[in-house]
């Protein structure tokens, strides 16, 4: 290791091991785990002390990040059930059907009006790469208990749901980029691979994880420890297949976490007395917090910090609309006809958080080095940026006021439609991690 490298992951393991120290503290609610590590990032990274850069580490700060958004996306999938959407299930449903095509859509358009300096498919490659949301980056305003379950549950299951559905689509704008890795492959080549090997692999390899892993349970073949390891191996296994093989890790990780918990849920219970709670992801969801909780320190330090210091009005304004505008109509388009008071329909357009999703496609799109990858890199990182801070630091005092609004309203009249989900049974609430 050399010497700046050596430096660069001392300042990382302290940034991590300081967080975690206080991450208990108050203060940690008006300062996330994406806010520090984004700001930290900013910090040792070219514009600052010059310790992490995307020229010399694109390699391991890409496998960093990729890593991390499959790990994120087999925990979510695999923590998905279907009990969620027998209550309430009109939320997330619109703002996957309706609302995410319509961001798309409003932030490609916004991108060929605004920025000049990316042309062709570009402006449609930043409008998918900046709709998918991340629950994390507003923790407060999405976990608070106050906060209305079929609100919580609606921002929840859009946050684990709409990350992959978006993949496709940026997989065949990339492929359509001039200059990038995948245009070799052809928009019909990476259909193939994305649409249907992809999670063909990820089906299988879920799928034959969950059973193998019920069954030995059943017989009491596996320890507690190596039962947490499993899920590793199957969400590593089959993106390193779908990767191998031309296609999507992210997808093929995505459906194997689908396919790895119906396959566990459905097998014989276990044969142990001492299994109590089962705690089988664990271990992939204390690696998926690390990782991503490192991604925005990279993020920070090889796409913000460069971006910040060639800034222009341009890139700014559409950073502004794209957190605002280009979430907020397509939310209430969405919600039109849902019976949701105004307060919650704002509340849900204001909270569709960017995080780790965005930031990792904008790393893939920049790491690739064809014409328009810089641009488009500046307009994502600034965009991601300027999010993790306004969500951060308006989760608390928005959770808390529209909590009283809530409890006051409910209280007068409970026949409100925020009732609805008052009590949602099994509701997928996300690892502890993604709460901090």
């Amino acid at each position: 290791m050399s010497g700046s490298g050596g430096w660069a992951v001392a300042a990382v393991a302290a940034v991590t091991g300081g967080y975690a120290l206080v991450s208990r503290c108050p203060a940690a609610a008006f300062a996330s785990a994406p806010m520090v590590f984004t700001a930290a990032g900013v910090l040792i990274g070219p514009a600052g002390l010059g310790l992490l850069d995307l020229e010399h580490d694109a390699g391991p700060v890409l496998i960093l990040a990729e890593a991390a958004l499959a790990l994120v996306l087999f925990t979510d999938a695999a923590t998905v059930r279907s009990e969620e959407f027998r209550n309430g299930w009109f939320l997330p449903v619109r703002l996957l059907v309706v609302a995410l095509p319509l961001t798309i859509v409003g932030g490609g358009l916004l991108a060929w009006a605004l920025l000049p300096g990316l042309t062709g498919w570009e402006p449609a490659l930043v409008g998918v790469i900046l709709a998918p949301t991340d629950a994390s980056v507003s923790k407060a305003a999405v976990f608070a208990p106050r906060i209305p379950a079929v609100v919580r549950h609606g921002l929840n299951a859009e946050c684990g749901l709409n990350e992959c559905l978006v993949l496709p689509v940026f997989a065949v704008l990339l492929a359509a980029l001039p200059g990038t890795s995948a245009a070799h492959q052809g928009v019909s080549g990476i259909l193939r691979h994305v649409l249907l090997l992809s999670p063909l692999l990820g089906l299988v390899a879920g799928g034959l994880g969950g059973v193998l892993l019920s069954r030995s349970r059943a017989a009491d073949l596996v320890t507690h420890d190596w039962r947490s390891i499993l899920p590793l191996a199957v969400a590593a296994g089959a993106g390193a297949l779908a990767a191998a093989t031309g296609g999507s890790a992210f997808v093929a990780a995505w459906v194997a976490g689908f396919a790895f918990a119906a396959a566990l849920r459905a097998g014989p219970p276990p044969g142990s007395a001492q299994d109590g709670e089962d705690d089988t992801l664990d271990a992939v969801e204390h690696l998926a917090a690390l990782l991503a909780s490192l991604s925005f320190l990279v993020f920070g330090a090889v796409l913000l910090g460069p971006a910040l210091a060639h800034l222009e009005w341009r890139v700014v304004a559409y950073a502004v609309l794209s957190l605002t505008v280009v979430r907020a109509l397509p939310t209430a388009l969405a919600l039109t006809g849902s019976r949701l008071r105004p307060a919650t329909v704002a509340y849900t357009a204001w909270f569709g958080s960017r995080g780790l999703p965005s930031l990792v496609l904008g790393l893939v799109v920049v790491a690739e080095e064809a014409p328009g990858a810089r641009p488009a890199g500046t307009v994502i990182a600034v965009t991601v940026g300027l999010g993790v801070l306004l969500h951060g630091l308006s989760s608390v005092p928005l959770a808390g006021r529209y909590g009283r609004w809530y409890a006051s309203a409910a209280a007068r009249r409970p026949s409100l439609r925020e009732n609805v989900a008052g009590s949602l049974p099994g509701e997928h609430v996300l690892p502890e991690w993604r709460r901090q």
